[in-house]
């Protein structure tokens, strides 16, 4: 077993390849923003959406659950994306998980419900800029089009063949956020600055 030292700073999945993301921003002159986002809260949540714990945990998170397929819903620091018909993604700032899932679980009170942790099981790469989404469709086959996959959207789909949780922020000028399992975000990051050359 390898030995880690107790006190030793968390590392990013991605924190080996951030001088580059930085440096195809620079030189993409605002065309492409790439960056990582690590660390931030994830947690699973599997409920009935029609039973009583729905709005018990979306009143707890001041949250609404989204029901619409594919959709997400932002409310403060906080995000859930629809993964389907009983699951969400809860998205929150870094260190907020045990926060998280304590109110889930304290909502739900004895109705049947999964909560699940995953903040180590994904990274997040964050894509903005005006041909962000040109960017991304080289490698997506979804259609990215803003009428289609404008914010609030979200999807599980595959990027540049990599699996991932695609997210269009709501916020003005945001961009998306691209989920993806820390074991392939290195591949990830490096097809996203191999496609973002058309842009610098």
């Amino acid at each position: 077993m390898a030995e880690t030292a107790p006190n030793a700073p968390l590392r990013s999945p991605l924190s080996h390849v951030a001088d580059r993301l930085a440096a195809a921003t620079r030189a993409s002159g605002g065309a492409i923003r790439l960056a990582e986002l690590p660390f931030l809260a994830q947690i699973d949540l599997r409920l009935d959406a029609k039973g009583p714990a729905a709005e018990a945990v979306g009143l707890a998170l001041d949250l609404q659950l989204p029901l619409q397929p594919n959709t997400a819903v932002r409310a403060g620091e906080s995000t859930a994306l629809w993964l389907g018909p009983d699951e969400w993604l809860l998205v929150g700032p870094p260190g907020t998980e045990r926060d998280l899932e304590s109110r889930i679980r304290e909502a739900a009170g004895d109705e049947p419900v999964s909560v699940t942790d995953v903040s180590a099981q994904r990274t997040t790469l964050l894509v903005t800029g005006p041909h962000a989404r040109d960017l991304l469709a080289h490698g997506c086959s979804l259609d990215l089009h803003p009428r289609v996959f404008g914010p609030g959207r979200c999807a599980q789909t595959t990027l540049g063949r990599t699996q991932v949780v695609l997210a269009a922020r709501e916020e003005p000028r945001a961009g998306f956020w691209v989920l993806v399992r820390s074991s392939f975000a290195g591949y990830l990051a490096d097809w996203l600055l191999d496609a973002a050359t058309e842009y610098v």
